[in-house]
């Protein structure tokens, strides 16, 4: 590798990127120091937010266990088993929901690398089979039967930045990915995403965010254990009453992630980490988490550019789709956002949203396996991203544009 090359994530290794003509900065996070997973989560679950586990269950409950899906790096497995230890119920009355939202179904052996000995426990989350619970400001909260009909419901979650929930993690596993359209279509709609208090990294007076909670309210989580993570690793875990829970772990968080930019760039060159780079709609979180995050590093006209496999071309589920859809059809960026502010379907929200720093900045993919898709969505393919930035441009190097607090 060369003295001057900066090494980012690319599928299940690295890329080293050289930008010998450029000005090159480095946005490295503080990180923290990772811990075990199981080891941290027994650890909350003995100082838990609220009520102990066990105490939340009885022997002859049914219990759903909501976990993520495969769009997020969680250790669902240790986390699994350290609350199926603390649960006074026989195995037969578990049952665990993969949390999709209006992604797609995970495959058996995602399942499995996912949850190892408790795959044979999970389900993947229909939406269309979503049964109402009750309602929140008139939107009906609907979730999994499973989730419906248990005497208890736990999940697992990630905390991690969020474009709109400020952070994700808490009643979001549950009431998003074990959810269903009416919900989703209210909480990503274009009058949501257009509050103030709705952005990357803020949970305190977040529209967003407290309707998530108070959706939880009604369906569920009764109790979770989420954990945060920051290059090293998981950084650490929390257990509890959901809201204390995503609170205790942005903190953590923030003091690992945040990193201060001063002046303008001409180009960020950003990392996404597997499992993100999968498709163009993960992928595409990272130009809007640098766009449309506290702090905008770019110049006007600057760029942004992610090298990213991209497998699954613009994604495969119902919500990748519409996100297809919506850019491949769309004359411009300024067009779309502006039909799209009319309304637009559930999942179609990453749509709009990049749509909207689009306007301002181009987005460049690299190295990917579908060039001719992302063309299509209204960015812009490169063999490498030296062939994306110009030769004497200012460089800001982010190695892991997800999971980076740009302030």
């Amino acid at each position: 590798m060369p003295d001057d090359a900066v090494e980012l994530p690319f599928g299940d290794g690295t890329l080293a990127v050289s930008l010998p003509d450029c000005e090159v900065d480095v946005a490295v996070p503080a990180g923290g120091e990772p811990v075990d997973p199981r080891t941290a989560a027994e650890t909350a679950l003995d100082d838990p937010h609220g009520p102990p586990i066990d105490a939340m269950v009885d022997a002859g409950d049914d219990v759903a266990l909501v976990v993520t899906d495969v769009t997020r790096a969680t250790p669902d497995e240790a986390l699994v088993a350290a609350m199926l230890d603390r649960l006074p119920v026989d195995r037969d009355r578990v049952t665990i929901v993969l949390g999709l939202g209006l992604h797609r179904p995970m495959t058996d052996a995602e399942i499995r690398s996912g949850l190892g000995e408790f795959a044979d426990l999970a389900e993947n989350h229909d939406p269309d089979a979503a049964v109402e619970v009750g309602a929140v400001d008139g939107v009906p909260v609907r979730v999994n039967p499973a989730v419906a009909d248990a005497d208890a419901v736990l999940a697992t979650g990630m905390v991690e930045p969020h474009q709109y929930a400020g952070f994700s993690g808490g009643a979001k596993t549950v009431v998003v990915g074990a959810g269903a359209e009416p919900l989703i279509r209210h909480t990503h709609g274009p009058a949501m995403l257009a509050e103030p208090g709705v952005r990357l990294g803020r949970v305190d007076d977040n529209p967003f965010r407290e309707f998530l909670d108070r959706a939880g309210d009604v369906a569920g989580p009764d109790f979770c254990v989420n954990v945060t993570h920051g290059p090293a690793g998981i950084l650490g875990a929390a257990a509890g009453e959901p809201r204390a829970v995503v609170r205790d772990l942005a903190d953590t968080a923030r003091a690992a992630l945040s990193v201060e930019v001063t002046g303008e760039y001409d180009a960020v060159l950003g990392g996404v980490a597997a499992p993100k780079d999968a498709n163009l709609y993960q992928t595409s979180r990272a130009a809007t988490y640098v766009i449309l995050g506290a702090k905008n590093p770019l110049r006007s006209g600057g760029r942004v550019v992610l090298p990213a496999r991209l497998p699954e071309g613009a994604g495969d589920g119902r919500g990748e789709r519409r996100f297809y859809d919506r850019l491949s059809t769309g004359a411009s960026a300024a067009d779309v956002f502006e039909t799209m502010r009319e309304g637009y379907e559930p999942g179609a929200q990453r749509a709009f949203v990049l749509a909207r720093a689009l306007r301002d900045h181009e987005v460049w993919i690299t190295n990917s396996e579908h060039p001719a898709v992302v063309e299509e969505c209204l960015m812009h393919a490169a063999d490498t991203p030296a062939d994306a930035i110009a030769p004497g441009s200012r460089v800001l190097v982010v190695p892991d544009a997800l999971g980076t607090l740009l302030v």
